[in-house]
């Protein structure tokens, strides 16, 4: 199972075997090559939305960097196996993990949707940072407040509420409350 400091080797090493470099990815991407070489140097933790504007500049789905399995059957998550897949932050300085993720399909191979479970222990205090990329998300909050910004709307979902749009739109997904919350997250994103 992938985890986060091993991501920015899968990262790195995919660049390479497309003989492109860390230039050439940060133009295709659009981030800057400060971003691109942090990440690659496990020196950043990234949001979600740098790492699917890499795998689409690389040509390769966005789970390419969490797994290395080729079920392409049913994939089964059971409660008790759970193993913490990646750690994100949309914080403006990206050197603390905000967000647990615990990928719920790693093991099957293909996929087009990137089902998580998600701890979301950031706090809206002013340092966190929208973010925008191709794709759809939907989410559905398991425990806790969630607070979610898409465009210039708020919207706070409790337990039992779900949310589901295009992530190409400005948005900002943190807990409403110091309490944090879990959520049930699905990312599609084409490759």
């Amino acid at each position: 199972m992938a985890d986060d400091k091993n991501i920015g080797t899968k990262i790195r090493s995919i660049r390479e075997s497309k003989q492109m470099s860390v230039e050439e990815l940060a133009e295709r991407s659009q981030l800057s090559i400060e971003q691109i070489s942090n990440i690659e140097n496990d020196t950043n933790v990234p949001s979600l939305a740098p790492l699917i504007k890499i795998a689409r500049a690389l040509g390769v789905r966005l789970g390419t960097f969490l797994d290395d399995n080729e079920n392409l059957g049913p994939a089964v998550s059971r409660k008790d196996e759970a193993i913490e897949t990646i750690h994100t932050s949309n914080a403006e300085k990206k050197t603390a993990s905000l967000n647990n993720f615990f990928a719920l399909a790693s093991q099957k191979s293909g996929r087009s949707m990137e089902p998580f479970f998600i701890e979301i222990n950031a706090v809206d205090d002013g340092t966190l940072e929208m973010s925008a990329h191709e794709g759809e998300e939907f989410i559905y909050v398991l425990e806790g407040s969630l607070k979610v910004i898409y465009g210039k709307d708020t919207y706070i979902l409790s337990a039992g509420d779900s949310i589901y749009y295009d992530s190409i739109v400005s948005h900002l997904v943190c807990a409403a409350d110091e309490r944090g919350a879990k959520i049930v997250a699905t990312v599609y994103a084409p490759a």
